[in-house]
């Protein structure tokens, strides 16, 4: 890592605290950027440099990460993270469309398939408390809406449960969710049965040998589920929370509450839920009605 991608790391971890995933994607594209620069230039790549960049260099870069396999929606990730990065070097990113992408839609699992799939992790588990909780693992995220990281970091201290809990989500904000009963009662549960002594300000979650439980983990019990049940591939514990949105917003939930509960930043990133919940519609519609 050169001395500029480490300021660059430093600025992103310490001064705006932002995720680490999200701090190894934008240190990575950078750190690509400079490389593809430093060949194509033939020189070394400071700071100074990079305020001569060209839209005809970025479309360079960028051919070079299609021709590597990138989709479309990662190619427009790559140029906003390549955005970023210039920004914060001080340089006026160059004027370049990215390129064009559909925006994907949310499918939402039936609520019969997401009880099925919860039954089926727990009853292949190897433990009755890893049943437990892998159990309350999925309800949280159906029945709360949350993230699977989130739901990876909440703390013992969330216990003894009242009817919400405070989860923190991306750049450390926090939001208070509600707890249905239902959920209330798989936390308790798991808790009761976990062998592990767990300090207050550490995971409630454990893998198998006491240590803080991974999401991959849930996600290869999701997998596997979804195998055995006959599920699509888009049957993933991010699924879960999507079901969760749209659910709600069916049975009437405002949009604003609906941001709330996510935990999004911005109301555009709830608004595609609206989108969801209009194709459920068309394809009410097309099914049942004669003429469609």
């Amino acid at each position: 890592m050169t001395a500029l991608i480490a300021d660059y790391y430093r600025h992103l971890t310490v001064d705006l605290r932002r995720s680490d995933h999200t701090v190894r994607a934008y240190v990575a594209t950078a750190d690509r950027l400079a490389r593809f620069l430093s060949e194509h230039w033939g020189e070394a790549i400071e700071r100074p440099a990079l305020g001569r960049i060209t839209a005809a260099d970025l479309r360079a870069y960028l051919a070079q990460r299609r021709g590597e396999g990138l989709t479309a929606a990662s190619t427009a990730r790559e140029l906003s993270a390549v955005r970023t990065f210039l920004h914060w070097v001080g340089v006026e990113p160059p004027v370049l469309k990215g390129p064009r992408r559909k925006r994907s839609i949310p499918r939402p699992q039936a609520p019969a398939d997401i009880v099925a799939l919860g039954e089926d992790v727990a009853e292949n588990a190897a433990e009755p408390w890893i049943a437990a909780r892998d159990w309350a693992v999925l309800l949280l995220l159906y029945g709360a809406g949350l993230r699977i990281g989130e739901a990876m970091a909440l703390p013992a201290a969330i216990l003894p449960l009242g009817e919400t809990i405070r989860v923190t989500g991306k750049r450390n904000k926090t939001r208070i969710v509600p707890l249905l009963p239902e959920l209330r009662e798989a936390i308790e549960a798991y808790a009761a049965q976990m062998p592990f002594a767990v300090a207050p300000d550490e995971p409630l979650f454990r893998g198998a040998k006491g240590g803080p439980l991974s999401p991959g983990i849930i996600r290869r019990s999701v997998q596997a589920a979804r195998d055995r049940l006959g599920l699509g591939a888009r049957t993933t514990p991010h699924a879960l929370r999507h079901s969760f949105a749209t659910h709600l917003l069916g049975r009437g939930a405002d949009l604003r509450q609906l941001q709330e509960l996510l935990g999004h930043a911005s109301l555009s990133s709830t608004q595609i839920y609206t989108e969801v919940d209009a194709a459920r519609l068309l394809d009410v519609y097309r099914t049942a009605h004669p003429r469609a």
